[in-house]
């Protein structure tokens, strides 16, 4: 399902592009007036797509971008007049991956949409990547330091590796279960 936040104090623009992203694809579509709206709706609905004006009451549209990136779940696009530089720099610092200008035209804002999706796509799996890398590293660590522990008690390392192996596969846990639990009983 493909769920889209519009976001936009303009009854007239959001209606605009809630037709667009409607003809274009989206399953669901909902609707926020300001970026304080528009936080909590992201969360609530988890959106692949949300499009959002930068000048709003209550909350502006680059601030509402900042607070939803912290917990990200899909791209997310400015749709606005403002060409200020220092704009720019904040919707970059908050993480937008795209800014597209009024007045715009359909066909401009599904290859906006399409950039930006695609964007956000690339990034997150960088960032799934990036995490299981992490994780590899920190079970490297604890595997090493295990058999440290189990050699210090006069086995040899490449038989305190097997050991460890051979206890998750035995107890079907992984190596990083395992090498804790050694070393919580050996420390």
């Amino acid at each position: 399902m493909k769920i889209a936040l519009v976001v936009d104090d303009e009854p007239l623009i959001r209606r605009q592009v809630t037709n667009i992203l409607f003809d274009y694809g989206f399953d669901e579509l909902y609707e926020a007036e300001d970026g304080a709206q528009a936080v909590a709706m992201a969360a609530a609905h988890k959106p692949l797509l949300t499009v959002m004006d930068v000048s709003m009451p209550v909350m502006d549209g680059v601030c509402a971008a900042k607070t939803m990136n912290r917990t990200p779940s899909g791209a997310i696009v400015l749709l606005t007049g403002n060409t200020d530089s220092e704009t720019v720099n904040r919707a970059q610092d908050a993480g937008v991956h795209h800014y597209l200008m009024k007045p715009f035209n359909p066909e401009q804002l599904k290859i906006t949409i399409d950039l930006a999706i695609h964007q956000f796509i690339e990034l997150s799996n960088l960032q799934d990547e990036i995490d299981a890398l992490k994780d590899s590293i920190e079970t490297r660590k604890l595997v090493d330091k295990a058999k440290r522990t189990l050699t210090a008690k006069g086995m040899k390392e490449p038989e305190a590796h097997r050991k460890i192996q051979k206890l998750a596969m035995d107890k079907r846990k992984s190596l990083k279960e395992v090498a804790e639990a050694i070393l919580l009983m050996e420390g």
